[in-house]
């Protein structure tokens, strides 16, 4: 059954949407407020305007709420407050003893390949963004197909139990080559294309806007992963020149503080590529004089930073560029028919 939700395409099996998961959840439906007194019709405003879970009302700024038709600035304030009075989201100051043990929830996201998983910690981090860059043919479109497969297996097969959506910038987006990966790992096909929720943007705007329903689709069902393939493609044509770079920076700000606020409120994995570009500044006999493109705003947005190289062949080299746990190291793994694969000799 396919059935369209804003930009993104959605196909599933009826019988498949109640599916319990072993992954505990970590929001609160906005619907849930009508049970502490706030009214059910500003529920449903606030719903209607991308506010689908309680954390998104509680980290929300007070002018942000007041943008929404019929919300008064009287009842912004008491709907904070009553969250805030029921501690239905933890808010202030908390001991490194609670953080720890909130980290020890984290489940990582295997790459396919056994060496970058151990590069990685475990593979890729659920509830914050990682960065995946590197010139065109060094694996990053891959690598993105290949967790989109590896997010929906079990816990300990390396996975997280939970459906993908993709957001596809510059069409590279292949169903076909999840289906040769779902095999790859024993998995039915079928079941695998219907967990991937995919759209394409056409414009920064539209970019930003998908993220809106994006979250609507995550307050309504499990999701573990979201992708962005690339973050950075249609800013560089959206916006062009010197005259346009603050606006385009702003811009493309706030797109990856929304990723992040996604990454934090419903615990998934956020991945995005990202293009490289000459740096004017490298000397012209460096082995590598690119850097990726964004400037310094997504290099504080993302958490872990992976930087990709070409190798022999079919190998690429994965470098850690900036983590704030992982050391700077760097691995080989190969790109095959089926995906991301150990590195081959």
């Amino acid at each position: 059954m396919q059935v369209a939700r804003g930009g993104i395409v959605e196909a599933y099996d009826e019988n498949q949407q109640e599916e319990q998961t072993a992954v505990a959840v970590c929001y609160h439906r906005i619907e849930e407020l009508e049970a502490h007194g706030v009214n059910r019709n500003d529920i449903a405003k606030l719903k209607s305007s991308g506010f689908n879970t309680i954390e998104s009302v509680a980290h929300a700024t007070l002018r942000k709420l007041l943008e929404v038709k019929g919300i008064s600035e009287q009842k912004a304030q008491k709907i904070k407050e009553t969250i805030k009075a029921n501690e239905i989201v933890k808010i202030g100051f908390q001991t490194a003893t609670s953080r720890l043990t909130a980290m020890k929830d984290v489940i990582f996201i295997s790459t396919g390949s056994r060496d970058l998983d151990v590069l990685l910690g475990g593979g890729i981090e659920t509830g914050s963004l990682t960065e995946i860059f590197g010139e065109f043919r060094t694996g990053k479109t891959q690598l993105c197909h290949t967790l989109c497969v590896t997010a929906q297996r079990t816990l300990d097969q390396g996975g997280a139990e939970g459906r993908v959506i993709y957001v596809d910038t510059e069409g590279t987006f292949r169903p076909q080559k999840l289906v040769a990966i779902a095999e790859r790992f024993q998995m039915n096909p079928e079941e695998v294309l219907d967990n991937v929720i995919c759209a394409r943007a056409h414009n920064s705007e539209q970019q930003l806007e998908l993220l809106q329903d994006a979250a609507a689709l995550m307050a309504d069902s499990r999701y573990a992963l979201l992708v962005v393939d690339s973050a950075t493609a249609l800013y560089r044509t959206d916006y062009s020149g010197r005259g346009e770079l603050s606006e385009r920076q702003m811009h493309l700000a706030q797109f990856l503080r929304q990723l992040t606020r996604l990454a934090e409120e419903f615990g998934i994995a956020v991945v995005i590529t990202n293009q490289v570009v000459a740096n004017p500044d490298g000397m012209s006999f460096a082995k590598d004089a690119t850097k990726p493109i964004g400037g310094n705003i997504i290099a504080h947005a993302s958490t872990t930073r992976l930087k990709l190289k070409k190798g022999r062949g079919d190998n690429r080299v994965c470098m850690i560029y900036d983590s704030p746990t992982l050391p700077e190291s760097e691995c080989g793994f190969s790109l095959g028919p089926a995906g991301v694969e150990d590195a081959k000799e």
